[in-house]
């Protein structure tokens, strides 16, 4: 039985679809990323200091030591959280504030880390007091506060936010499951179609994540308005295959429609030949559902 090879550089071969286009974009580094992580690293003195105070005996330094080491730790993570969080927000056109201000938090925390380790150092309070509060303003004015308003016009419902969260990443592992099992079948005219549907879907995600609110827009950006089902132009390659597949078994009784609502594309394999409905009947009822979801009635 004669196999058709091909490669990437064989003539008529499909895009790779890792083209920059179709992939997820790099989410931008946090700034302030290193000093963020030598904040990390500046508590372990106190770490040592705590160790000689368990030799010399001191119950109060052992925990003045310790409980400053943890929470300027904590102050130190909480930024890089902060960094990763503010990065995110100004990757998107459209964000939600952060629910939790790490950013403040973690000066508040290095201030009270700063004043509990000068503690011991002086006998008046002030002193302690005084540089704590000059940390935590010289930490904000270094590292800057969270956003702290909503970007991108009116405010985004938090539920539809994680909603599509959710849907992509679940879209995400569907077109990975696709790729993985059409990749054994080297059947070049399929992977192009392939390609095709990924680089439209993935540019619907980004619309998406994007801006929530615009889920409808990202639906009707090729043309068709919303419940429209009209078959424009025959996807001749695929309908033709499943036609050769069906003639290699000719004991299986096949009648295949796929519909591309985005466009209108369509391919067909004996569309009026009735078959049993089996478990197919499962997918418009939860259609259903999921609208009777969307508009509140379930």
């Amino acid at each position: 039985m004669a196999q058709e090879f091909g490669g990437k550089f064989s003539p008529g071969a499909p895009a790779p679809v890792t083209a920059a286009k179709t992939d997820r974009p790099k989410a931008t580094k946090p700034k302030a990323g290193f000093r963020a992580w030598l904040l990390m690293m500046a508590p372990l003195p106190l770490l040592f200091s705590g160790f000689g105070n368990i030799i010399k005996a001191d119950p109060a330094g052992i925990i003045r030591d310790f409980a400053a080491f943890t929470i300027l730790v904590l102050a130190a993570w909480l930024l890089r959280e902060g960094l990763k969080a503010e990065a995110a927000f100004h990757d998107r056109k459209s964000a939600r504030k952060p629910a939790f201000p790490r950013k403040v938090f973690a000066s508040v925390l290095t201030g009270l880390g700063v004043g509990l380790a000068l503690t011991g150092g002086t006998g008046s309070i002030l002193v302690p007091i005084t540089l704590g509060l000059l940390a935590a303003g010289l930490h904000s004015v270094a590292f800057g506060l969270d956003p702290l308003k909503n970007k991108g016009g009116a405010s985004i419902d938090a539920f539809s936010d994680r909603r599509v969260a959710m849907a992509v990443d679940e879209a995400e592992g569907h077109i990975t499951t696709m790729l993985n099992t059409l990749a054994p079948l080297k059947d070049r005219a399929l992977q192009t179609h392939l390609n095709a549907f990924v680089a439209t879907a993935r540019e619907m995600f980004r619309t998406v994540e994007d801006d929530p609110r615009d889920l409808s827009a990202a639906r009707n950006s090729k043309g068709l308005d919303p419940g429209q089902f009209e078959a424009r132009t025959e996807l001749a390659a695929v309908s033709q295959r499943w036609g050769e597949l069906a003639a290699a078994h000719k004991d299986l009784s096949a009648s295949a429609f796929l519909l591309v609502l985005d466009d209108g594309r369509f391919a067909q394999l004996q569309p009026d030949l009735p078959l049993p409905a089996a478990s197919s009947i499962k997918t418009p009822i939860l259609l259903a559902g999921l609208e009777d979801l969307d508009n509140g009635k379930l």
